[in-house]
């Protein structure tokens, strides 16, 4: 799976350990935004849903990539 920096940088800007968000996490994210926004999971940001809505987040975002890769 192709899986660039999300805001990638001149590789002369890099920090040797730390290249940044890779475009899998920032896919996640903003699914999991929109997964707590839609109001499906219910409860706190804290309890039990939140790994459920991780694993969700996670599995929207290789799927947005693997129909990325499609194009």
């Amino acid at each position: 799976m192709n899986n660039p920096q999300a805001f990638p940088l001149h590789p002369q800007q890099w920090v040797k350990e730390n290249k940044g968000m890779t475009l899998r996490d920032y896919f996640a994210a903003k699914a999991m935004l929109g997964l707590f926004s839609s109001g499906h999971f219910k409860g706190s940001v804290f309890s039990q849903n939140t790994v459920e809505v991780a694993k969700v987040a996670y599995i929207m975002a290789d799927a947005m990539l693997a129909e990325r890769e499609k194009t």
